[in-house]
């Protein structure tokens, strides 16, 4: 487990109309604060990453569909350096994933249709200066094989 990440496993409330699923809540132990929430998709197979913030924590949802969500840990001093997260999220696993500043993260749609991510990061988006820093998933930077482990 990266130091600082949490995975909180949601609460889902079925009944006869369908169902309701909380994704934050203020009164949550890794509740910082709210900058935004957004949704993000990716179709089957398409990697999404790798980037990582300075500030800003994330809290991702997948809603809908499945999302191998991978992180690793780049930072200075982190006694979790170097060290590979792999998440399954989704209809399967709802799970909320709590990622802090430093901490590079990406994901993967693994199901047969599109994938709906919801983020609720700690900041807004600041679309002159981003607090976004990007690395290429396929560019060997970080030693992570985004294909599937059955080939």
């Amino acid at each position: 487990m990266i130091d600082g990440v949490t995975i909180t496993k949601l609460r889902v409330i079925p009944d006869e109309r369908g169902r309701l699923m909380e994704l934050l809540r203020c009164d949550e132990s890794d509740f910082t604060r709210f900058g935004q929430a957004y949704l993000t998709t990716a179709y089957p197979g398409v990697v999404k990453g790798w980037h990582w913030h300075a500030k800003q924590f994330d809290n991702m949802a997948v809603v809908s569909g499945t999302m191998k969500i991978v992180l690793y840990d780049r930072r200075e001093g982190s006694p979790t350096r170097g060290e590979i997260m792999e998440i399954f999220a989704g209809v399967h696993n709802p799970v909320r994933v709590h990622v802090p500043p430093g901490v590079c993260h990406g994901f993967m749609c693994v199901s047969e249709h599109e994938a709906l991510v919801v983020n609720v990061p700690t900041e807004p988006y600041r679309y002159d200066d981003p607090d976004e820093f990007r690395i290429d998933p396929h560019g060997g930077e970080i030693p992570y094989d985004w294909r599937r482990k059955d080939r």
